[in-house]
């Protein structure tokens, strides 16, 4: 099967910043963020529909007039109404889990445009997936394949499958988001990658459809991809020498954005040199895949948050804002830099804080050193925050998971309301 990557309805030009500031108010597309503060409360994350349909039109138009399928990365970020806007442009997804699976077709994704991937699938997640009629398992071991080869056999059908090969590339990136090197868990190694594939391919209940790669996240350069890229397609004429045929090539995602001060390339210039690399080495007529996720919501979504109160001390001074660890995990967790903004500017002198949450842990902090003019009560907002912001939020010291906030224009429509304690709660019980 092969896919025409769907640009209907997308939009011929990029839109305005999705966060701009005006008139000295930061706003969302049409809309001040105070305005959202004061209907939703803080914390909430923030979405600009208009981003996010520009930064997948970015992959789409780049793709145009090439067998390819954009599979949006669950992971990145579930929300059904970011799913379900991405599912009405014909993108696919990739998935990690039967959740993930069940968020899609809730959000009325096509599962033939589903690839599955991930270390540790269970078997009632591939019977679920092949009930489902998703397009490929992206096979990461040996031991994996005789899973997926059983389950098959005991519902009378035969598994597609690809193997995601571990391409020994440098992303250089954090080694927390590396996940092409020998060291890292995922996919298969290159030496092993062929040996597997011919135990597949005389498999009765499997079908190999394609071949995978991914070899981070936040890359900031291209030619990782294209070393990448060079690998993989080594291996697809080395399977086609065996009379293994491809249907389609992918090569993951993993395209980063700019927090601080990275220059990363835009979809377009990636897409163009892994077209090139395809069309150079005779393969321009397979399936080009890729699996972008942070590079399509990331820059669309931001944290809003409120300062509960100043703490100046003797050696720092920290703002005490009502959302933590628990709401963006990613700077506790690999220390990732997140820009922090006043939502509205002009508040008098800067001081040098700390932005801390509530959580009572010494790792709540959400940005250091950052000269601010606030005060109590003003509100705060982390941009860049659309990706692994909310999909990692937990309920750490019973605190409920932000609300969700999609904007179109003027207009702003709630996606996920807040948590409430009695929902923490409801599925616990006493002791007798």
């Amino acid at each position: 099967m092969t896919f025409a990557t769907a640009t209907a309805a997308l939009p011929a030009t990029l839109p305005p910043a999705a966060f701009a500031l005006r008139d000295g108010a930061l706003h969302c597309e049409d809309v001040p963020l105070s305005r959202i503060a004061e209907r939703f409360g803080t914390p909430t994350y923030v979405y600009s529909k208009a981003s996010i349909l520009a930064a997948y039109a970015g992959y789409a138009e780049a793709l145009a007039g090439q067998p390819a399928l954009v599979c949006y990365a669950m992971k990145a970020n579930p929300n059904l109404a970011i799913v379900n806007l991405l599912a009405r442009q014909g993108s696919g997804f990739d998935i990690v889990s039967g959740g993930e699976l069940q968020r899609v077709l809730a959000a009325g994704g096509d599962p033939a445009k589903v690839v599955f991937s991930g270390v540790g699938k269970t078997e009632a997640e591939i019977e679920a997936a092949l009930a489902a009629g998703i397009l490929c398992f992206n096979l990461e071991s040996i031991a994996e394949l005789e899973v997926v080869e059983r389950v098959a056999a005991r519902m009378g059908r035969r598994a597609p499958v690809s193997v995601r090969t571990n391409p020994d590339v440098d992303p250089k990136t954090h080694p927390y988001i590396t996940t092409g090197l020998k060291s890292n868990k995922f996919g298969v190694a290159y030496a092993d990658t062929l040996a597997l594939y011919q135990r597949a391919a005389a498999s009765a209940h499997l079908e190999v459809v394609g071949i995978d790669c991914h070899i981070g996240s936040q890359i900031t350069e291209v030619q990782p991809y294209v070393d990448a890229a060079d690998r993989v397609l080594d291996l697809v004429e080395a399977l086609e020498h065996e009379g293994i045929r491809l249907r389609h090539v992918d090569f993951g995602g993993g395209l980063g954005i700019a927090y601080r001060d990275e220059t990363p390339p835009a979809p377009g210039d990636l897409i163009r040199a892994l077209r090139e690399r395809m069309q150079a080495r005779g393969h321009g007529g397979k399936t080009l895949m890729v699996e972008p996720g942070r590079s399509i919501v990331g820059p669309a979504g931001a944290l809003l948050t409120r300062v509960i109160l100043l703490k100046h001390g003797e050696t720092r001074n920290f703002a005490v804002v009502d959302a933590a660890m628990n709401d963006l995990m990613r700077p506790a967790l690999y220390q990732a830099w997140m820009q922090v903004l006043p939502v509205q500017t002009g508040n008098g002198v800067a001081a040098r804080y700390d932005v801390v949450g509530p959580v009572c842990e010494s790792g709540d902090w959400l940005a250091r050193e950052r000269d601010l003019a606030i005060a109590a009560g003003d509100l705060l907002v982390f941009t860049a925050a659309g990706a692994y912001g909310m999909s990692m939020a937990s309920n750490y010291n019973t605190r409920g998971r932000a609300a969700e906030v999609m904007v179109d224009g003027s207009l702003v429509y709630e996606v996920r309301r807040r948590e409430t304690v009695e929902e923490l709660m409801a599925a616990e019980s006493l002791l007798p």
